[in-house]
């Protein structure tokens, strides 16, 4: 990295991102779904428009801005984060961040159905090895025990992200509009509408009295919604979205380790290999196809135009050992990394 110090940051990222789920376990204990997702993201909102005043940047007042923030918000935070703590009250926190894993391959099928293009031959193939992982997580063959209304719930939540992700790719991200902060702030305060709107369902109930579970979603609003989002934006800023994309492995490993540690959570075998083969078919579907034939490649003058500056540096000996796995990594899905910003992969 460019900036060492951007390593304690990823970690840091992954530690607060894959930590959001145990983060709504406990939260569970005093408060309803929707007054989980209402209060992580008022707290989260105030984080954001506090850093984005004292960095000096305003929130936009475009109508048509505020249109496509509005439909980001609905389906890239308070759905999926009221849907979340629905799953939540019946399925394991670490189950819940392997679910969450399969964001990436959703996006990419609603990233297909909308362009109607189809996709090269490797993103295919890991698309398809994604969604072999999911089935082999719900095995379906043993019964009908995975396939609750929890679970199903946290898979709409993932889903609902692959559509958003899309939606903000295409109406947000590209244009000279509000800076990405500015961008995040304004999702969060839309959030907050629909968060207020959704809160009868099942938010109108006294909150228990419970010290874990409120220090639980004020650290999941304060640090695992606003700071992470502005923590995530440091990131990119300073190293590029493909090495902040690493968080993406990264985070459900952290949700199942800390569901184990801490909540005593077990999660199979079979499980767990279904999670290593959704992570493969995530990294499959962010390869770069590379042209097989002389006339798809161009001239050294073209490419001296068009090409960004890291493609025109000299070439390097290939990577090897811990080095290739890095790069490998870095070459993984930059979903996750650039939810924060609202720069998703188009």
């Amino acid at each position: 990295m460019n900036n060492p110090t951007n390593y304690a940051r990823l970690a840091a990222l992954a530690l607060l991102w894959g930590s959001s789920f145990l983060l709504i376990k406990l939260a569970l204990a005093a408060l309803a779904p929707t007054q989980i997702a209402l209060t992580r993201i008022v707290l989260g909102a105030l984080v954001l428009l506090v850093l984005c005043a004292a960095r000096g940047l305003r929130v936009s007042r475009d109508r048509v801005v505020w249109r496509h923030v509005a439909v980001a918000a609905l389906f890239g935070s308070t759905l999926p984060w009221v849907l979340f703590g629905i799953g939540e009250q019946t399925v394991d926190s670490g189950l819940t961040g392997v679910l969450n894993a399969t964001t990436p391959l959703w996006t990419v099928l609603f990233g297909v159905l909308v362009t109607r293009q189809a996709p090269p031959p490797a993103r295919l193939g890991g698309l398809l090895l994604g969604f072999l992982g999911v089935l082999l997580i719900f095995a379906p063959w043993q019964g009908a025990d995975m396939l609750s209304w929890g679970v199903l719930a946290c898979l709409g939540a993932a889903v609902s992200y692959g559509a958003a992700y899309v939606y903000i790719g295409r109406k947000l991200t590209g244009q000279h509009g509000p800076p990405p902060l500015v961008l995040a702030a304004m999702q969060m305060i839309a959030a907050t509408g629909y968060a207020v709107v959704a809160l009868p369902l099942d938010g109108l109930r006294p909150v228990h009295w419970d010290p874990l579970a409120l220090v639980s979603v004020t650290v999941l609003g304060v640090f695992g919604t606003g700071l992470a989002f502005a923590l995530n934006y440091r990131i990119i800023s300073d190293e590029g979205a493909t090495t902040a994309s690493t968080v993406t492995y990264l985070m459900p490993i952290v949700s199942v380790l800390l569901g184990w540690w801490l909540l005593d959570e077990g999660l199979g075998l079979r499980i767990l290999l279904g999670m290593a083969v959704v992570l493969i078919g995530v990294l499959l579907t962010r390869r770069s196809p590379t042209p097989t034939h002389p006339e798809e490649t161009m001239s050294d003058a073209t490419r001296t135009e068009s090409a960004p500056v890291e493609q025109q540096l000299p070439p390097i000996d290939p990577p090897k050992g811990w080095a290739r796995l890095q790069l490998a990594l870095m070459r993984g899905s930059q979903i996750y990394a650039e939810l924060a910003t609202n720069h998703p992969m188009k």
